[in-house]
C-alpha cells in the first residue's frame, strides 16, 4: 500500500528532495479567499449568512451561538465523555501551568544604573477556529483555549461551522467543550469567512481580535496568510503528518495502527515509515491491509496511504534514519526502536516526539497533556507547537539613570552619526549637554 523509497547506500547531505511530501498550494487558494475576505469586511453579517448557505448548506438562525445552546450541549453530553474531556483538560492545563509559562518580569543591569527588563504580556483577544468538516475536532477547542487561559488572554472567541444536521448550530460536542472551559462567545461561522470576521470585526456581532489560532483547510490557511499583519496567527498549518522511526524490534501491528491513526484525518494526510528492517516493512504492509479494511474510514485511508505524501523510506541503519527524520521534520514523530529514549533525545526537528511503543500519537491528540497544535510541512525545522508562550508577547522595559545615559552618550552618538541619523544623536546630546561631532 505504501510506496517504497530506498536510500540504502546513499549518504546525502539533505534527504528532503527524495522524501514523500504532498503539495499544499496556499498561494493558489488566495485568489478565491481574497474577494471573500473583502465581502466580510464590507458587508459583515450579510456576507457571513450568504457564505454559510453557499459553503455549509445551512443558514444559522443565530451567527453567535446563544448561551442556552451551550448549556444544552453540555447537559446533553454523555457523562463518560464529559469525564474523558475533563481529564484531558486537567492534564493539558497542568502541563501549561507547570512548564510553558515564564516569569512575569526579569531584568538585568547592563551597567551601573542601566537596567533592561523583560515583561511578558498576554494577547488581549484571541479568535479560535475549530474545523467541523470530516471530523468535528472538539479536542482542538481545549488544545487552544487551555494555554490561552493559562497565559492570561483576556477573551477567547470560537468560530466553527454551522451544521445542517443540528439546525444551523455547530456540533454539540464542540459546544459542550466550550461550555466546560467557560467560553461563552461562540460563532456558527466556518471557513475563510470566519477568519475574516475575526480580523475585521462585524458591527453588533463580533469585535475584532488580535490573534487567530486553530487549524483548517487550505482556504482557512490562505485567509490567515492574507490577513496576517492585520492579525497575528499561530501558523499556516497544512495536512497532518506522522513519521514512525522504527527498527526490527518494533511491533508491526502498532506501527501500522499508528500510521493509520493520522492518515484517517484527511486524504492529504501524510504517513511515513523510516526503517532499516525489511522484515518490519513486510509485517507493516500486511497489517495495513488488514486493519484498513476493518475501519469506517477505509476509503479515505486508501487515498492517504497511497498518495505522494506517504511512503516507506528504507535506510541502512538508525543513524541514517535519524538524518532522514531530521530532514523531514515531522509534525508527529514516533520512535519505536531498541533504544527509543536515547535516539529520541538526539532528534532536532519534530513538532512532538513520542518515545517507545507505548506512546502512540493519538495519546497526544487527546489526553497526554502535551499540545497537539504542531508545525507541519517541515516547519518543525524553525517553529514550535502552540503553547502558553504562543499567547504572550515580550515587552522590553528600559530604565536608565541620567548618569547611566551620560556614561553611554558618546557611544550612542557616534553610532548614530555612522548611520547618517543626526537627529538620533541630538536626542542624546540635549540630555547630556555633550554634542559629539559627526
Amino acid at each position: 500500500m505504501l510506496r517504497i523509497i530506498d536510500v540504502r547506500g546513499r549518504r546525502l547531505d539533505d534527504y528532503t528532495a527524495v522524501l514523500p511530501r504532498g503539495s499544499f498550494d496556499v498561494e493558489r487558494a488566495l485568489t478565491a479567499v481574497e474577494p471573500l475576505c473583502r465581502a466580510v469586511r464590507d458587508e459583515g453579517r450579510e456576507a457571513l449568512l450568504r457564505f454559510a448557505e453557499q459553503f455549509d448548506h445551512v443558514v444559522p438562525e443565530h451567527l453567535r451561538v446563544p448561551d442556552e445552546a451551550l448549556r444544552a450541549a453540555l447537559d446533553g453530553l454523555d457523562p463518560r465523555l464529559r469525564a474523558a474531556i475533563g481529564e484531558s483538560i486537567r492534564r493539558r492545563r497542568l502541563v501549561a501551568e507547570t512548564i510553558e509559562t515564564e516569569e512575569a518580569y526579569r531584568s538585568v543591569e547592563v551597567a551601573p544604573g542601566a537596567v533592561v527588563g523583560n515583561r511578558m504580556v498576554p494577547v488581549g483577544r484571541v479568535g479560535l477556529y475549530v474545523p467541523g468538516g470530516l471530523a468535528p475536532l472538539a479536542s482542538t477547542v481545549l488544545m487552544n483555549v487551555v494555554p490561552a487561559q493559562v497565559a492570561g488572554v483576556g477573551k477567547v472567541a470560537v468560530a466553527t461551522p454551522p451544521q445542517a444536521e443540528y439546525g444551523g448550530l455547530p456540533h454539540p460536542t464542540i459546544l459542550a467543550v466550550c461550555a466546560l472551559l467557560g467560553v461563552d462567545e461562540v460563532y456558527a461561522v466556518g471557513g475563510a469567512q470566519a477568519i475574516a470576521m475575526f480580523a475585521y470585526g462585524v458591527p453588533e456581532l463580533c469585535r475584532r481580535v488580535d490573534m487567530v489560532t486553530g487549524p483548517g483547510n487550505i482556504y482557512v490557511v490562505a485567509a490567515k496568510r492574507h490577513l496576517r499583519g492585520l492579525i497575528g496567527i499561530d501558523a499556516e498549518a497544512g495536512p497532518t503528518e506522522i513519521l514512525v522511526l522504527a527498527d526490527g524490534t518494533a511491533d508491526p501491528r502498532c506501527v501500522a495502527a499508528d500510521l493509520i491513526s493520522q492518515a484517517e484525518h484527511d486524504p492529504m494526510a501524510g504517513a511515513v515509515l523510516v526503517t532499516d528492517s525489511p522484515d518490519l516493512l513486510g509485517g507493516v504492509e500486511t497489517e495495513l491491509a488488514a486493519q484498513v479494511e476493518q475501519l469506517d474510514t477505509a476509503e479515505r485511508l486508501r487515498v492517504s496511504l497511497t498518495g505522494e505524501q506517504s511512503g516507506v523510506v528504507l535506510v541502512d541503519d538508525m543513524e541514517q534514519g535519524l538524518a532522514v527524520t531530521d530532514d523531514y521534520a515531522p509534525e508527529h514523530l514516533e520512535v519505536q526502536t531498541a533504544d527509543a529514549a536515547g535516539l529520541a533525545a538526539r532528534v532536532r526537528n519534530a513538532g512532538a516526539v513520542f518515545v517507545g511503543g507505548s506512546v502512540p500519537v493519538p495519546l497526544g491528540d487527546y489526553s497526554a497533556g502535551s499540545t497537539h497544535v504542531l508545525p507541519t510541512g517541515g516547519a518543525a525545522r524553525y517553529s514550535s507547537g502552540l503553547t502558553a508562550r504562543s499567547f504572550m508577547r515580550s515587552v522590553h522595559v528600559v530604565d536608565y539613570t541620567s548618569q547611566a545615559l551620560a556614561d553611554l552618550g558618546e557611544t550612542v552618538q557616534r553610532f548614530a552619526h555612522a548611520e547618517n541619523l543626526p537627529g538620533h544623536a541630538n536626542a542624546i546630546a540635549v540630555r547630556t549637554g555633550e554634542q559629539v561631532p559627526s
